[in-house]
């Protein structure tokens, strides 16, 4: 085979590739790795603790109350590894990977390795559900 043959194979293999990832991104609900979808009830209010949080790990969130009525959500992939954040507690959500601590209330980094806030993630309460917004 010539190199121009290779080269004219190796494209239209890249674009059929590239044709079959755009088609698997579309639609709507939950993609394959299970994050949510806009106005999908992911908690409920009460069960989200007073200075703490509840973890979402299928749906790629975690949802924090840093004072009672007030609701955040920020992303649960940690800023410095990718690593699933796995729990909150004190206040802090916290990485199992390098043990990355980030505030409740804001995201913002506690102590490191991670050098950047966890994303915040829009949310809304309506009665006591909690959903993405």
């Amino acid at each position: 085979m010539s190199g121009v043959a290779r080269r004219t194979v190796v494209a239209a293999a890249g674009g059929t590739g590239l044709v079959a990832v755009l088609a698997a991104c579309g639609g709507g609900g939950t993609d394959d790795k299970g994050a949510a979808a806009e106005g999908e009830t992911l908690a409920r209010t009460a069960d989200i603790p007073v200075g703490g949080g509840k973890v979402l790990a299928d749906k790629g969130v975690v949802i924090t109350q840093p004072k009672a009525g007030e609701f955040k959500a920020f992303s649960s992939k940690c800023t410095h590894a990718g690593c699933a954040v796995s729990s909150v507690k004190e206040g802090v959500i916290v990485c199992p990977c390098h043990q990355s601590h980030f505030d409740v209330s804001d995201g913002s980094v506690k102590s490191g390795p991670a050098g950047s806030p966890l994303p915040p993630t829009p949310i809304q309460v309506v009665g006591d559900a909690i959903s993405l917004g």
